[in-house]
């Protein structure tokens, strides 16, 4: 049974969450003294605690198969917020699907759906990113695609990476793409800011992050599509420069985002 857990405030522990755990013969968590305190919280006398984080999580994956096929009742919870969403608990649900057992999933806040119905930006169609490759040409593909999704696009940050992230999505998406910044959501020092990519690097200067962070980036425009005698003039200056048909329609059908079948169509009717 998957637990979703508060993500700031205890108080948003719901009824159903609090009595899956008073009721957990066993509770898999990131933490045990994270989880040990929210269970002191509720006055519940805690159960055997199995550590599941990124680095065990797949080692003790059997061990709790085999204990819900003795017939215990299994509880998976993370340091905040749903298992599974950018946190262990994948790994746990499919061995436990493969095993052929169901996993019950009892919902609680979320980091992600608070962050973006308080952005302010468009939440109708929306990507969650998680956090990105901290380096490389992983990080980079990321980010490009970032900068050209359409969509809302949600990141978590930790402290002490969210300048750079901010200053990254900033080189890829321009300065003037629309950012809201949420920080220690639900907790006593919960921030909201919204503004330009640039304004935020530039905020972000001024500060010593603390904190978990989540980023919610507004999508990019749609492209526009250019007109035939757009292309058509395009393809005429290429011609005239000496490219053949077929390098003229590839340079054009770059240069525009146009398909390149479009162009081509267009070149041998010219």
């Amino acid at each position: 049974m998957l637990v979703g857990t508060p993500i700031g405030n205890l108080d948003d522990l719901t009824p159903r969450a609090a009595a899956a755990l008073a009721t957990a013969d066993v509770i898999a968590c990131e933490d045990t003294r994270r989880t040990g305190r929210l269970l002191a919280h509720l006055g519940i006398a805690a159960p055997k605690l199995l550590v599941a984080n990124d680095h065990t999580e797949a080692e003790v994956a059997p061990d709790v198969v085999e204990r819900i096929a003795a017939g215990q009742k299994v509880a998976v919870v993370t340091d905040a917020g749903m298992p599974g969403i950018s946190d262990p608990g994948e790994l746990l649900v499919r061995a436990t699907l493969d095993a052929g057992f169901t996993v019950e999933v009892v919902p609680g806040p979320s980091a992600l759906d608070t962050a973006l119905v308080l952005s302010g930006l468009p939440a109708g169609r929306f990507c969650f990113e998680g956090f990105l490759p901290r380096k490389g040409s992983a990080r980079r593909a990321r980010l490009e695609t970032i900068a050209l999704e359409q969509r809302t696009v949600l990141l978590y940050e930790a402290p002490h990476r969210v300048h750079r992230t901010v200053g990254d999505l900033r080189d890829v998406c321009g300065d003037d793409r629309q950012i809201a910044i949420l920080r220690e959501l639900t907790k006593l020092h919960e921030e909201h800011w919204r503004g330009s990519l640039a304004d935020a690097d530039a905020m972000l200067d001024d500060r010593s992050p603390r904190g978990e962070y989540v980023l919610v980036v507004a999508g990019a425009e749609p492209p526009v599509s250019a007109d035939d005698a757009t292309l058509l003039a395009a393809l005429e200056a290429e011609r005239a420069a000496g490219r053949s048909t077929r390098d003229a329609v590839a340079e054009v059908a770059q240069r525009f985002g146009e398909p390149h079948r479009r162009v081509y169509d267009l070149a041998i009717l010219d």
